[in-house]
């Protein structure tokens, strides 16, 4: 029998290898500008061309190659970083490899210029599917230019499965934010299809956070510092105030993005009855330890990192945010400065102590009548039962079969009509309200219970829809309502203002990232404007941003949940009835936008059981 196991072609292993490093256009972003700054460069430009599909370009000023290395560098495990195993231990640069070039040349075009300090020219040189298409001395600035083109070209089901435009723009621009978040200390820009997206000059960690995230945040942003034998921790936390649905939150280890679920519920832990339900703290933490005590060679992406002292380092950024939150008085603070200070009395042993002295009316009498003279309860008992007028006067009636007169000085007893048999009643024009939550009514088969809420959001949903048919009311606000956004949700909520005109937003671009909102739908809150454009946001993302029309309902359904009647609120028997009625007219009564339930309905069996 023939042999079957082969070795594969580099070309191959090396196509492999790049479905792990290069998933879309944002990993070969973060391999390349990782790479310029282990180059040591100050200055680094990213241009990108349809969302990174057609052309990523990153241009430094870093330390640039020689020819040799120009090459090697395209080989598979080929790197400066690492001599031995045990240097994987103490790594201290962002790539260490040598997996990135040679993947990202095997699945696309690469055309590379750099040139090193104090040499006259640089070197050239195309790749193409792992194979040289060319290698030549050129002139060019110090440090090194690549362009990787047509990505995945060659791999043709990969290429398929990439998003839009705008959705790999935002993953570009997130890889963008992560590394120059994390080197406050190098100037870098972005710009996509020949427009400057960001560009971020020299600064401290404030200025850098402030460039990315927008000036709007250092109203929110409190400082972080501590130190200890395990760790270094330093950066921003945001107040509760300023807490969101989608927060920003970026962990750096020694400058270095990580993701790190149990470090990200040590800080939410510090804000403990600070936040209101469904809202983020956000943060920029940076955290410095010895790299011997951290393992960062667990996942081809680099951002899952191993602490050797994760244990001890919990309680520490715990303990540190809980330290800013209570030093810049985020809880409420008792003020001993103020001129009219609360007295407190102190006591001196010597005073003489004088016991408080009760004073009543021995003389009052609880059974005095309106002359002045008491009568006892067994006397006033019999006066009453004495006088039988009105007892013989109502039997007198029962006897002859007539009506009941009306008693003196006694009011007419409320009827209440409750229905002993409903078998052959759909509704009742009764309603019952439970906790400020739900609705009651009883219904043919036992007790139907809505939640108004949810009820409320459907009847606006599908109203919603509608509008986006017929351009919806607009309301003019007094003074026109100012959104800065930063750069991952500026493209987003641009493709979603036709959609929000239909609905009766009047919205215009200020320049930048920023907008105005003039007019809004009729009955909109508008103190919640902002919060409602984030929490949209982060709820039309990018699975809706390629599909018109689910963006189209998460709009909907997301403006719906926002104008709807909260819990709590105390409604009327005609605005319960109306809410019914317009509930069932709708055609999906029973669940949310959400699809969640609405209605729920317990049977008069379910309620016999409970009497057994």
């Amino acid at each position: 029998m023939a042999d079957i196991i082969n070795l594969l072609p580099d070309h191959v292993a090396n196509q492999i290898a790049a479905g792990e490093v290069v998933q879309r256009p944002a990993s070969v972003i973060k391999e390349l500008v990782e790479n310029s700054v282990d180059a040591g460069a100050t200055k680094i430009q990213v241009i990108v061309k349809d969302g990174g599909k057609t052309l990523i370009q990153v241009i430094d000023n870093g330390c640039g190659m020689s020819a040799t290395d120009a090459r090697m560098c395209f080989e598979r495990h080929a790197t400066s970083k690492i001599q031995q195993a045990s240097d994987l231990f103490d790594i201290q640069t962002m790539g260490f490899r040598g997996e990135a070039m040679a993947s990202i040349v095997a699945i696309a075009t690469v055309e590379m210029r750099t040139r090193k300090y104090g040499d006259e020219l640089g070197t050239y040189i195309k790749m193409s599917g792992s194979e040289v298409e060319a290698q030549e001395p050129t002139s060019c600035p110090n440090g090194t230019n690549i362009m990787v083109k047509n990505l995945f070209y060659n791999v043709p089901a990969r290429r398929k499965f990439l998003k839009s435009d705008s959705t790999e723009m935002m993953h570009v621009t997130e890889e963008f934010y992560r590394v120059a978040l994390a080197h406050p200390d190098i100037e870098m820009s972005l710009t996509h299809n020949g427009v400057v997206m960001l560009n971020l000059p020299l600064g401290n960690t404030m200025n850098r956070i402030l460039g990315v995230a927008g000036k709007s945040m250092s109203k929110c942003l409190l400082p972080i510092e501590s130190e200890s034998s395990v760790a270094r921790i330093k950066g921003y936390v945001g107040t509760p105030q300023c807490a969101k649905t989608n927060a920003d939150q970026y962990f750096f280890v020694n400058n270095r993005f990580m993701k790190h679920g149990s470090f990200g519920r040590a800080v939410q832990k510090a804000y403990d009855n600070l936040l209101p339900t469904g809202k983020n703290p956000t943060f920029f933490i940076y955290i410095d330890v010895d790299p011997s005590s951290i393992d960062i060679n667990i996942h081809p992406t680099k951002t899952e990192i191993k602490f050797e002292n994760e244990q001890s380092i919990w309680p520490i950024i715990n303990a540190t945010v809980k330290e800013a939150l209570g030093k810049f008085s985020v809880g409420p603070s008792i003020d001993f400065d103020i001129e009219n200070r609360l007295e407190i009395p102190t006591f001196n042993k010597n005073d003489e102590v004088i016991p408080p002295q009760i004073h009543y009316n021995a003389g009052y009498n609880p059974f005095e009548n309106s002359n002045g003279k008491g009568v006892s309860t067994q006397a006033t008992f019999r006066s009453r039962m004495s006088d039988n007028t009105n007892w013989q006067k109502l039997y007198g009636a029962f006897e002859s079969g007539g009506t009941v007169p009306n008693i003196e000085n006694e009011p007419e007893p409320v009827q209440q009509q409750l229905p002993i048999d409903d078998s052959a009643m759909v509704t009742t024009d009764r309603f019952f309200q439970l906790k400020g939550k739900y609705i009651l009514t009883s219904v043919k088969s036992g007790l139907m219970v809505i939640d108004q809420q949810r009820a409320h959001e459907r009847i606006l949903f599908e109203k919603m829809q509608q509008r986006i048919t017929d351009k919806g009311v607009s309301q003019r606000l007094l003074y026109p309502e100012r959104l800065d956004l930063n750069l991952k949700d500026t493209d987003l909520f641009r493709q979603m203002i036709p959609e929000l005109e239909k609905l009766g937003f009047e919205i215009n671009e200020l320049g930048g990232n920023s907008f105005s909102v003039s007019a809004v739908p009729a009955s909109f809150p508008e103190k919640d404007l902002k919060d409602w454009v984030n929490s949209m946001l982060m709820l039309t993302g990018e699975e809706y941003i390629a599909m018109k029309d689910s963006m189209t309902e998460s709009i909907a359904a997301s403006l719906a949940s926002q104008m709807a009647i909260g819990y709590g609120r105390q409604l009327s028997q005609d605005e319960m009835a109306d809410l019914n009625a317009q509930l069932f007219a709708c055609k999906m009564p029973n669940l949310s936008p959400s699809g969640r339930p609405v209605v729920a309905i317990i049977g008069t069996d379910d309620i016999d059981k409970l009497f057994k």
